[in-house]
């Protein structure tokens, strides 16, 4: 990995390590759709290379949900106050089944 990767992917985990504190202004049930949620919290990392594509991976529904909860890696977990169940249910359905976007 050369160094302007390293230092962008590590830049990144520390923004991803704050993003729940800042995703708490947004009240649980207040979130319009799973994409909105995407959106608003997980294209923040996934979207710009920090975290891994997501979109078109055909990812099962419960590993997208365990992961989300439980955190992965460098991505933190997110608590039911951040995303509540049955919003995160629609997410991992949103996730599982989309398609890549083309660039």
């Amino acid at each position: 990995m050369t160094k302007l990767k390293r230092m962008a992917v590590l830049a990144g985990t520390a923004f991803c390590a704050v993003a729940p504190g800042q995703v708490h202004a947004q009240a649980a049930g207040q979130w319009a759709n799973p994409t909105h949620v995407y959106t608003k919290i997980c294209g923040n990392c996934h979207e710009i290379g920090v975290g891994p594509r997501l979109k078109g991976r055909k990812l099962e529904v419960d590993f997208i949900q365990q992961t989300v909860r439980r955190g992965l890696k460098a991505m933190p977990a997110f608590r039911v106050t951040d995303v509540d169940d049955p919003m995160l249910v629609k997410l991992a359905e949103f996730l599982s089944t989309s398609e890549r976007a083309s660039k």
